[in-house]
């Protein structure tokens, strides 16, 4: 009998165990997640168009679409007409009371503050401007 257990303890394996190479490859899969999720920015991050300029262009011709700009420095106009961050509100009411329901077309600035930008998305919604669009050019 010790001379089959010789032979069988002399012999070459042909299996492969693959079991440490599986655990490594699990440790990896958990730090390249971790790596991924760590490395993404959160929230929004949107490049605005750049626009130099502090003062907003007056159209020659009035278009179909309400024209909110907002500058660097956090300057609200609506329509030409200079407004703020207690009144965009009220204007933003007055401006559906008198040209109606219109596409409201947001042109702002790289610089400007994020929170005037989502305050005037807010006044659009509660003024029931629903139809509101990011102005992009070069």
């Amino acid at each position: 009998m010790s001379m089959v257990s010789a032979q069988q303890d002399q012999e070459v394996m042909a299996e492969i165990n693959i079991t440490p190479f599986t655990d490594v490859l699990l440790v990896l899969l958990i730090i390249f997640m971790i790596l991924a999720a760590l490395v993404a920015p959160p929230g929004f991050e949107k490049q605005l168009p750049d626009k130099n300029d502090n003062t907003p262009v007056q159209q020659q011709k009035k278009t179909d679409s309400i024209e909110v700009l907002v500058n660097e420095t956090g300057k609200i106009y609506v329509d030409g007409k200079l407004s703020d961050d207690k009144r965009i509100y009220a204007d933003m009411a007055d401006v559906k009371a008198r040209r109606g329901d219109k596409h409201v077309s947001l042109t702002a600035d790289v610089k400007a503050p994020y929170g005037e930008i989502i305050r005037i998305l807010d006044a659009s919604k509660i003024a029931g401007l629903n139809d509101v669009g990011f102005v992009t050019g070069g």
